[in-house]
């Protein structure tokens, strides 16, 4: 069963951006995003529970405007569910642990995995890797050849 929850708490904290887009299926406008072009190197949690769902390692520019990954980290809760919103046929991309509303996945990635995940910036908070044990990701560190802390 997944740790991470969706509690009011974490709700109340949210902007009234990333409530629209996680909790309203809601989509920010491209290229003005906090993450399209971000080029840090960490992962990138729910906004709402904390749940590890990206890395940067997967990251890649798809020039869509909004930030891309060719896959979810490795044990990462991520549910897809069939989306015929806005007249359309796509797969929605949704958080295991508190059910956020992430983006879509889209059969359209780099060769390596075919796929693109794409994600809006308000439905996830980067955390650099010299952050990450602080914050309690130590065990993901391996991923970016660090020892845990």
């Amino acid at each position: 069963m997944n740790a991470y929850k969706k509690t009011e708490e974490a709700l109340r904290r949210l902007t009234p951006e990333q409530y629209r887009v996680t909790q309203e299926n809601g989509t920010e406008r491209p290229f003005a995003n906090e993450y399209w072009n971000h080029k840090g190197e960490g992962i990138y949690v729910d906004i709402v529970s904390g749940e590890p769902l990206f890395s940067s390692k997967d990251k890649f520019d798809s020039g869509c405007g909004w930030p891309s990954f060719m896959r979810p980290l490795e044990g990462a809760e991520i549910k897809e569910l069939k989306d015929t919103s806005h007249g359309m046929v796509r797969v929605e991309v949704r958080s295991g642990g508190a059910d956020s509303h992430l983006g879509h996945v889209f059969p359209d990635g780099p060769p390596e995995t075919g796929l693109r995940y794409c994600i809006n910036s308000a439905s996830i908070r980067f955390i650099p890797v010299e952050e990450m044990a602080a914050e309690g990701y130590g065990d993901l560190l391996a991923l970016f050849g660090k020892a845990a802390e």
